[in-house]
């Protein structure tokens, strides 16, 4: 068997994988490509393998090494995913990712110092706001 026959596939999945994980925006198709770009590396090594025809077939364990981190990352995958659709309402990435980011965004707390030179008019009103209801609160 020439080595470059599943060699060149493995690249060609390999490279659908990549693409798969760079052009996407859902989270499981993600991890689909992922797993594609797995089953390219499996290839690889089963095809060197057997090409060097190693009598401890290092390459086969590997692979079977490999099958199984695999199988662990996609259960763990889609369980991160399930709860997050469920908490989010979609596996966009995309979204998760602006989501995230606004997200930390309204948690920092509004300082109550009035040393803060640079605030815009709209923090400088909510501030206010804060205080005056600060002052309603104590007695």
């Amino acid at each position: 068997m020439h080595l470059a026959y599943p060699a060149v596939l493995a690249a060609l999945l390999f490279c659908t994988g990549l693409y798969g994980v760079l052009a996407r925006r859902n989270a499981i198709l993600v991890l689909m490509s992922v797993e594609l770009m797995l089953n390219a590396v499996n290839l690889n090594l089963v095809a060197f393998d057997v090409w060097l025809r190693d009598r401890l077939h290092s390459g086969q364990a590997l692979t079977l090494f490999t099958i199984a981190i695999a199988a662990a990352e996609i259960g763990i995958g889609l369980a991160i995913v399930l709860a997050v659709h469920r908490n989010r309402g979609s596996s966009d990435v995309d979204r998760l990712r602006d989501t995230a980011e606004t997200d930390e965004a309204e948690t920092v707390p509004a300082g109550d110092d009035e040393d803060d030179a640079v605030t815009e008019p709209e923090d400088q009103a909510t501030a206010a706001a804060g205080k005056a209801k600060k002052a309603e609160a104590t007695p």
